[in-house]
């Protein structure tokens, strides 16, 4: 009897032991989100180990729907419902504060249900927030969810709001976030200053690497900004870390930038902008499904994968947007299915889709039309007018890589000296 109790004890012993693995080390449904409390965002860095830099200060807000702490809870409600801190104002990238409005859609100002605060637009007629604006302002705290990629606008409206910052001797703080592409890889172009615009403010590459914060301290210091700058650093993010390796949710920073996979592709995909194909906005996979009613998904798809890119598969896929390009038209082309992160490459990949288009189609395909200096929107998105010459004269992708390498690397050295993590 004596032998089997032994036996019993040992076996409830390793049950336990296999339930508390489980819900320590197990999957994400055996373990809470967010809590892991060896990992902490910019904000609840800010909140737990340096809120003096907001304390008894009347403060500004930057952000939009991803300025959350790692428990999901909104900066603004956070900051509003604390009696140590005075939010005064908020003020809302492309999109808003609240996530409300579309690509392109101008927001005005108004005032926030939830805090009765005022809301100013920094999308729009004003981008750079006025000295009207920043009144009775102590400090300007920036959070918001970046992407890792050159042309997303969200990083032009912190480098505006440094500018005003310095200029009405306001300090600047940035919370930082994590980059959703990991921030180990740096790929692609580096912007021609002569095809600055708010799609591509600074000479950095498409796929540049970094943080909000490092970006921000790039920023400051290389492109004479001067403001007056703190970064509150994260606890717990690693450069290699996908952000599915966190132990944070994934907010959408923009209505068609709806999970971590559009922002694996989009350094890419969305080249197609530059088009009159679409780059599926309108459907449920912005970036993932492109195409047009004048292409053979069939083979297109064929012709994409006999390229052999790495990390990458393409099905044939049709589809129909519900808005923007060929809103209402079945239109045919690819989904883009990354089948290994670390060796995909977004950039490369974006540019033979667009090649390859070009030369199947080259009655149908079109670059977007030039405006009066004869700059593509395709030329402000990819950061200089040479690539669209090189895909017009038929140049390889290899040919194109070859020449953006040197400014690349030049860039890389820069990178290096801002690095937090």
């Amino acid at each position: 009897m004596k032998k089997y109790l032994v036996t019993i004890a040992a076996l409830l012993f390793v049950l336990g032991s296999l339930t508390a693995v489980y819900a320590t080390n197990g999957d994400n449904n055996g373990k809470a989100k967010g809590k892991d409390k060896k990992f902490e965002l910019g904000v609840d860095v800010l909140l737990d180990e340096q809120k003096d830099l907001i304390e008894g200060k009347r403060v500004g807000l930057i952000t939009n729907p991803t300025g959350v702490d790692k428990d999901l809870n909104s900066v603004v409600d956070v900051l509003h419902n604390d009696p140590d801190v005075n939010l005064t104002k908020l003020y809302g990238p492309e999109h808003g504060v609240r996530g409300s409005a579309q690509a392109g859609e101008y927001v005005d100002y108004y005032i926030d249900e939830t805090t009765g605060l005022p809301v100013y637009s920094l999308y729009g007629e004003t981008r750079k927030p006025t000295p009207e604006m920043l009144e009775n302002i102590d400090v300007l705290v920036f959070d918001i969810q970046d992407v890792g990629t050159r042309f997303y606008t969200y990083i032009y409206t912190m480098a505006y709001a440094m500018e005003a910052a310095q200029e009405n001797d306001i300090p600047f703080v940035v919370l930082d976030r994590p980059n959703p592409q990991g921030g180990t890889k740096v790929q692609g172009p580096v912007l021609d200053p002569a095809y600055s615009s708010f799609v591509g403010k600074y000479p950095i590459p498409l796929r540049h690497g970094m943080t909000v914060g490092e970006l921000a301290k790039l920023f400051n210091n290389e492109y004479d900004i001067g403001a007056d700058l703190t970064v509150v650093g994260m606890n717990g993010w690693k450069r290699n870390m996908n952000y599915d390796e966190t132990p944070l949710e994934f907010v959408m920073p923009s209505p068609n930038m709806p999970t971590t996979d559009t922002a694996t592709v989009y350094p890419g995909a969305a080249l197609i902008e530059g088009t009159n194909a679409s780059e599926g906005r309108g459907t449920t996979k912005p970036f993932e499904l492109l195409g047009a009613p004048y292409v053979n998904s069939t083979e297109f798809a064929a012709a994409l994968n006999e390229l052999h890119l790495p990390g990458v598969d393409f099905r044939a896929a049709s589809f129909t947007p519900a808005f923007s390009k060929h809103r209402g038209t079945l239109s045919h082309g690819v989904q883009i299915h990354v089948t290994h992160k670390q060796s995909f490459h977004p950039v490369k990949t974006g540019l033979h889709i667009v090649k390859t288009l070009h030369d199947m189609y080259p009655e149908d395909f079109a670059f977007r039309a030039e405006n009066s200096a004869g700059v593509s929107f395709f030329d402000y998105l990819v950061g200089n007018g040479w690539i669209r010459e090189a895909i017009e004269e038929g140049k390889s992708v290899e040919y194109m890589q070859e020449q953006w390498k040197d400014e690349l690397n030049e860039f890389k050295n820069i990178r290096e000296g801002y690095l937090l993590y």
